[in-house]
Order: structure tokens, then sequence, then C-alpha cells
């Protein structure tokens, strides 16, 4: 329903602070903040639980498409089909919000991918605070973009965060984790959609935990800090000149956005999906069609491409597209 504030593991192991109560409890009082579709689908295992959510705190509709009509949010539309309530005010820091939250009285608020800071004013409201769900294991990729970053740097094992909420950048107590192991050619959406399922049973022994009393946050270490600020088009764009691995990494990291690119004929070319192989004498960016096999120079090694999206055309088999090349070709 609406209200006043509408418009304002593959191989996971668990590490957790907390001993879940074998008593059966009568379940705490939540209000869910999220965004995206990862959000929503940790609500709808929540939906099936036995803690209650009472209503979900999102981002306000979006502009999407040409016609820019603006659409719920996967949180937004998956509650409004359970009957619940919608907040979702410009800003978290709007006093109407507050005002909601202490009437509700939740126990708890769970948050996944909200997309805003959550204030000062906010973090005591709930009686056991808020806890996040991040995907990475703290403090190592702090910030919007974890899972993109671990695959960037070639990190090997990644994970889930479960925190306690604080004002500072995904810096809160940590209350458990879980490892997984990043697969060799696994793509950013790829992994995100595995660390969604494993986060959702983390987050809900967690809330178990908080819920019997038998929960225990420790302080994060002060080492190891590194920062995972939001893909950007421009960041997408490939340099040729760099070593095939890393270009590998970057296609993976950016699917299924902002999708790594390059410019072919002063036009947009986009790579979806792509392997590094052994050296094959080509230059930087340029470009070798086979029957089977597109291959690309680069600083070192070369890339075969496997999935491409032309200018204006839809996603097709690389070895498909580059039938139709004539002459010599280069990426610029």
């Amino acid at each position: 329903m609406r209200n006043e504030l509408d418009g304002i593991t593959k191989g996971g192991h668990v590490h957790q602070n907390l001993d879940t109560a074998t008593v059966k409890l009568p379940g705490m009082r939540l209000v869910f903040a999220g965004t995206p579709q990862v959000a929503a689908d940790t609500l709808a295992t929540l939906l099936d639980g036995h803690h209650e959510v009472v209503a979900v705190l999102t981002r306000p509709d979006a502009p999407q498409g040409r016609s820019s009509r603006p659409v719920p949010s996967p949180v937004a539309q998956l509650a409004a089909d359970h009957g619940l309530e919608v907040l979702r005010p410009a800003r978290a820091s709007d006093p109407a919000l507050a005002a909601r939250l202490a009437e509700l009285a939740p126990d708890c608020c769970p948050i996944v991918a909200y997309g805003g800071l959550i204030p000062r004013s906010l973090l005591h409201l709930p009686a056991r605070g808020w806890v996040n769900v991040h995907y990475s294991l703290l403090p190592r990729w702090r910030g919007a973009a974890p899972v993109q970053h671990a695959i960037l740097a070639g990190d090997e094992v990644t994970g889930v965060t479960v925190f306690e909420l604080v004002e500072a950048l995904d810096a809160g107590p940590v209350l458990a984790t879980a490892e997984y192991r990043l697969g060799a050619d696994e793509t950013a959406g790829a992994a995100l959609t595995a660390l969604t399922g494993l986060g959702t049973r983390v987050l809900i022994d967690t809330l178990d935990a908080l819920e019997a009393g038998t929960a225990v946050a420790q302080d994060q270490p002060e080492d190891g800090v590194t920062l995972a600020p939001k893909l950007t088009v421009a960041g997408a764009r490939i340099d040729w000149t760099r070593p095939a691995v890393d270009l590998d990494r970057q296609v993976r990291a950016n699917n299924p956005s902002p999708v790594a690119w390059t410019e072919l004929d002063g036009e947009r070319f986009r790579v979806l999906a792509a392997v590094p192989v052994a050296d094959t004498g080509l230059a930087p960016g340029e470009l070798r069609p086979g029957k089977r096999e597109v291959l690309v120079g680069t600083g070192a090694g070369a890339l075969e491409l496997r999935l491409v999206q032309p200018a204006g055309k839809r996603p097709l088999a690389a070895a498909d597209w580059g039938r139709g090349l004539r002459g010599e070709r280069r990426f610029g």
C-alpha cells in the first residue's frame, strides 16, 4: 500500500560470530531496505521465513525506457505484490521517514543494496539496529561495486559479510561472513547471483541469532581496507595496450553492466565475453578473424572474442561476426 512517504555458494565457507537458538522464537518485526533485483531476491526469501516484514524502504520510482516513465524498483514491486507498505522518500533524512519508522517500531532493519545513505538519526530506531549484507569479505572492497572490483583485481576468493550499519562506509562491526571462490571465467553477474543466495542464508542465520540474543559483533581490522567505487562507462573502455589477462578481467567485471567496449570504424563496439590466449604476434588492437574465432592483439598475449555486440545490433557470437570482416582491421 502507499503512504505519505510515496514520492518524497559455490563452495562457500561460513564464519559466524553467532550461535542460532535451538528453540523456535516468534520472529522479529523487520523493515527491509533495498532497491535492485538482488535485494528483491533476498526479500522474497525473508517473506517466506518466520520473521515479519512490516514494510520496505526503497529508492523512489526511476524513469526507464524511451518513454522515461517512472518505474518502481524491484523491491517496491515485490512489496506491493505482497501488500506491504512501501516507504520511498527522496532522501532518507526526511523527518517523515523517521516518524514512520518510529511508529512501525521494527526490531531490526536488514539492508541490501539500498543505494542511499542511512543517516545517524535513523540508526538507533530499530531495537537491534540495521544489519547490512555486503558482497565482499570486509574490510576488503568497501563500496558500491565489490564483486566487480574483486574480479578486476584477480581475487580468487571473495564472499559475503553481514555487519552492523554505522555512519562510515561499510565500516561497522562484523556479525558473520561466508567465503566464495570465484571461477576463472565467472562474470560479475554470475558471481552476484551466487553471492545473493549465500548472503541471504547468512542474513537469516544472523537475524535468528539477533533474536535469540546470541549474536556477537567483532570490529573490522584497520589494515586491509580497499575501496570499490561504482564502475563507469568511461572506465569500461578497453585499452588494448594492457595485458590480455587484465582485459579478460575487465570484460567479466563489466558484464552485465556497464559492459566493456572499444571503437571500430568510429562506432562503439561492445565485448561481452572473451578469453586470454597465448601471444599471437598481433599488435595491440589488431584483429585476426578465423573460421572459428576472432583474435585481438593486446600488450601481452591476445584476447579471443567470444560474444560481441556491434553498434546498433544484438549480441552475437564473435566467430559469426568475424566472417564478415574484410581487410586489415583494428580496434581503437
